[in-house]
């Protein structure tokens, strides 16, 4: 029976979350947590080391955001299933994670069953929207094909200078930065340079500020 159990990955910078949803899932007999992951690099180090039938992510997390781990893990590995659990409602979250290879999108208020149920039809292979946001999605996406919605300077940035933010949010040095991304120092100040001539924002709390605005970092 064992072997026949899907196995999951967790991917929630909450433990006592992380904790409650593992032991929901453990509770099945269909299912099986065979990792946790406390940021977005982890999560991706771990879909890489594990190769997991689904991973559970959630999009607020330090060191990378839930949306660029979904982009590396489903680059890296794309049978891996992904269904985000969040408490992002707006279509800017819904949509970005889609767009980013995400299978489902749940809210963490959904009830047990749907939880359940939202898991049964990622590993299915079919995709999955709450309820509660699916028909505002739908109707965002209808409406984005009559009228081009105009570019922000938000979506100017780079998968690299959003993550970049993220980490001067959470208040991370540049030489860290460097360390963590495995990238030259002076590639750090160049990608911090253009972020701020971008966003003119000329402060780390103004960068701060931003990331915190953006929900890359939670207060």
């Amino acid at each position: 029976m064992d072997a026949e159990k899907k196995k999951i990955v967790i991917a929630e910078d909450h433990t006592i979350l992380r904790e409650g949803l593992k032991a929901l899932l453990s509770s099945s007999i269909e299912l099986e947590v065979i990792g946790e992951a406390e940021d977005g690099r982890e999560a991706v180090k771990l879909a890489a080391a594990l190769e997991p039938d689904l991973m559970l992510m959630d999009l607020s997390m330090p060191r990378m955001n839930g949306i660029e781990a979904i982009k590396e893990i489903k680059k890296r590995n794309p049978e891996i299933k992904i269904l985000v659990l969040t408490v992002y409602k707006t279509e800017e979250y819904v949509l970005a994670s889609l767009q980013a290879g995400a299978d489902g999108y749940i809210l963490k208020e959904a009830n047990h069953s749907e939880f359940l149920l939202a898991i049964k039809n990622v590993l299915m292979g079919k995709n999955y929207l709450s309820p509660e946001i699916s028909g505002k999605v739908i109707e965002g996406y209808l409406k984005g094909q009559q009228r081009q919605a105009p570019v922000t300077i938000w979506d100017t940035l780079t998968s690299r200078e959003r993550e970049i933010l993220k980490l001067v949010g959470e208040g991370y040095k540049n030489r860290e930065i460097a360390d963590d991304l495995c990238i030259s120092l002076k590639t750090v100040e160049k990608h911090r340079e253009n972020l701020m001539k971008k966003l003119d924002l000329h402060t780390a709390s103004a960068l701060t500020s931003y990331a915190i605005e953006k929900g890359l970092v939670t207060q």
